[in-house]
């Protein structure tokens, strides 16, 4: 029965709202005292500055923080019984940066339709973003990894255009970003009283439907045979959890990884049935919200540091996401990638072109400028005078473009996953938070010391998600979600560096897009160096590479050591990921597409297709890099969101071919 199987948990919920109780009561005592806690709730006194902060701010918050983790733990838990996927949350699908980027251009571009309301434009985003994690996810019927690596790569996408708006925009940044943040913070009653009818009538809306969501846990089969219209059942549970994200996203920003945490918590209380979790999953986000908002009060109150509220849930949600990563069912590569060193012919006689096509970028990138005058090409008495600053932007981003798409062909060979990609192995956060860590502790630190901090940061990212992979063999699934987790983890302290307001916060923006702006020579011949050392050996790992896609069976038969070569490769790639990334920022689809684009073309052996995406990349790149620089003259866009706008049109019709 649910009340039995509610009833076991009981404790447990006990000690979490006592604690979420005490920490906010114990927050409101360095506002008010608590002998006067009572006469500001009902008439506070408009002579009294702290009664007033109490009314209008401390209450309003603290109910925000509670309706916003119920609404989110609610989400969660929609998504997790519509998916049967115990990592489908608001965060790991994207959803939240999809109503992020919404709210962000709108708010940026056309303040004028904020009259259709907030939660509107948020759900249009969050439905976006949503249709493209399904269409990515939906080839490999839906399976954990495939729907977390396609929310992935909408959160990347989402996150990479709403970073450009603040660039161009940078006298919103500071506030942009403590919303973006998740920032519970009030000045009067308006957040609650909006969000407390519509999270009560979703709700409502969702306990209507308890018993066929509750069938969804069966097989389809079996569930038809009980009457159970699983599409319409999938799409009415879908539909209220980006609803429910947008709504709290709306008001308050992104409160990340509750939607994770809060329906897991409520399984291992105790919560085995949906009616049970129905009830505990929405009040286990809104004790944990309210309890890290607590804490974030006092924090701030003791003046250590003032963190928005959403960054500091991932210190949360991260950890558990790391222990639910051993428990997941381990996925072998698809067939269609088993065969992929022997299916077709290779088309290598197109390697020549690509090179061809790279020197024109290259020359283009050299020559070719922009101005209120419109395009021209830069005369040769004046090539000198541009040269020492538009050729170690070439040079660096073609280096980092081929490091990156060598990389993200590492992953994908190994993985069997079109999805996986560089970006998705934490390294790019590691040396954000590296830098940004250098900034906050080092006021007066040059920027060779932030780049040593960021190359820190990077190496430590590498050295736990290898450390964490030892237990799971290498597989390469679990690896690249330890990525993942880590990535959200690190976040927290670039966030907060980022809402704080410091001044040097568009520097630390513009790196993490993807920037070419501080390239020199010194630069482009460390990159170089490295590259000239990495790219080969990653050739040398070419027989590795042709084996390990027909799976680990048939890789052991032909006397590979299968840990072995995935803990080489998987090095390779983070090595080569570390470089680039400190090259040009952590922002770019380049090691996603570049090698679909490989294979695209025809490239099917593994030493073609590494060459292939060696030019690709740095073709893409260099493009990239030549049309930030000129399409907005004389104001720029970072090369990686640039880069981004180029891959997109190419992932979506990838998407397209694999949806028929």
């Amino acid at each position: 029965m649910p009340g039995s199987d509610a009833r076991s948990p009981l404790l447990a919920y006990t000690v979490l709202g006592s604690l979420a109780l005490v920490l906010t009561a114990w927050c409101w005592t360095t506002q008010l005292p608590a002998a006067q806690w009572w006469g500001a709730v009902l008439h506070p006194r408009f002579d009294d500055p702290q009664q007033l902060v109490f009314h209008f701010s401390a209450l309003p918050r603290a109910l925000t923080a509670i309706l916003a983790g119920a609404g989110l733990g609610l989400a969660g838990l929609l998504l997790q019984q519509t998916l049967r996927n115990p990592l489908a949350s608001p965060t790991t699908l994207g959803l939240e940066a999809g109503s992020q980027l919404a709210l962000t251009i709108v708010l940026v571009a056309a303040p004028g339709l904020l009259v259709l309301g907030r939660p509107v434009i948020a759900l249009a985003g969050t439905l976006l973003a949503l249709g493209l994690v399904m269409a990515c996810a939906a080839r490999n019927r839906f399976s954990s990894v495939a729907l977390v690596l396609a929310g992935l790569v909408a959160g990347l996408f989402c996150g990479a255009l709403t970073i450009a708006l603040r660039l161009l925009n940078q006298e919103y940044v500071a506030t942009l970003f403590l919303w973006g943040g998740g920032s519970l913070a009030q000045q009067d009653w308006s957040a609650p009283v909006a969000l407390a009818p519509s999270i009560a009538a979703l709700y409502l809306l969702a306990a209507l439907l308890a018993r066929p969501f509750e069938l969804l846990a069966l097989d389809e089969e079996n569930a038809r045979a009980l009457g159970v219209p699983l599409g319409v059942v999938r799409c009415a549970g879908l539909f209220l959890a980006a609803l429910l994200t947008a709504v709290v996203t709306a008001h308050v920003g992104v409160i990340g990884f509750v939607g994770l945490a809060a329906p897991q918590i409520a399984r291992l209380s105790g919560a085995r049935r949906f009616a049970a979790r129905l009830v505990l999953a929405p009040l286990t986000g809104a004790l944990l919200v309210l309890a890290v908002d607590a804490i974030v009060g006092l924090l701030e109150a003791a003046g250590i540091i003032d963190l928005p509220t959403g960054a500091a849930t991932a210190l949360l949600g991260a950890p558990l996401l790391l222990w639910l990563l051993p428990r997941l069912r381990r996925s072998e590569p698809p067939s269609t990638q088993r065969s992929l060193a022997t299916s077709a012919r290779d088309r290598t006689r197109l390697l020549p072109l690509l090179a061809a096509l790279l020197v024109l970028a290259m020359a283009g990138a050299l020559l070719i400028g922009h101005g209120s005058a419109g395009w021209w090409l830069t005369p040769p008495a004046d090539l000198a005078l541009v040269e020492p600053w538009r050729a170690p932007r070439a040079s660096i981003a073609a280096l980092a473009g081929a490091m990156l798409a060598t990389s993200g062909l590492l992953l994908q060979r190994i993985s069997g996953n079109p999805l996986a990609g560089p970006e998705v192995l934490g390294i790019g956060t590691g040396v954000a938070f590296g830098m940004a860590l250098a900034m906050i502790l080092g006021q007066t630190a040059g920027l060779a010391a932030h780049t040593a901090a960021g190359a820190a940061g990077g190496f430590l990212a590498l050295f736990l998600v290898l450390m964490v992979g030892r237990r799971s063999g290498f597989a390469p699934d679990q690896v690249l979600l330890t990525g993942l987790a880590l990535s959200a983890l690190l976040d927290v302290v670039i966030v907060a560096f980022l809402a704080l307001g410091d001044p040097r916060a568009p520097q630390v923006l513009a790196w993490m897009a993807g920037s070419t702006y501080y390239a020199d020579w010194p630069k482009v011949l460390t990159t170089a160096t490295f590259a000239a050392l990495l790219l080969p050996s990653a050739l040398a790992l070419t027989r590795w590479l042709d084996i390990v896609p027909m799976g680990p069976v048939t890789a052991r038969a032909l006397g590979l050591p299968v840990e072995t070569s995935r803990l080489a490769i998987l090095a390779m790639a983070s090595l080569l990921t570390s470089v680039a990334v400190m090259a040009t920022g952590p922002l770019t689809f380049v090691g996603l597409a570049g090698p679909h684009m490989a294979r695209l073309i025809g490239l099917r052996r593994a030493w073609s297709q590494i060459l292939g995406s060696v030019l690709i990349g740095a073709l893409v790149m260099v493009v990239a890099d030549a049309l930030a620089r000129t399409l907005i003259a004389p104001r720029e866009l970072p090369t990686g969101i640039v880069a981004a706008l180029i891959g997109l049109p190419y992932l979506i019709w990838q998407l397209g071919r694999r949806a028929r």
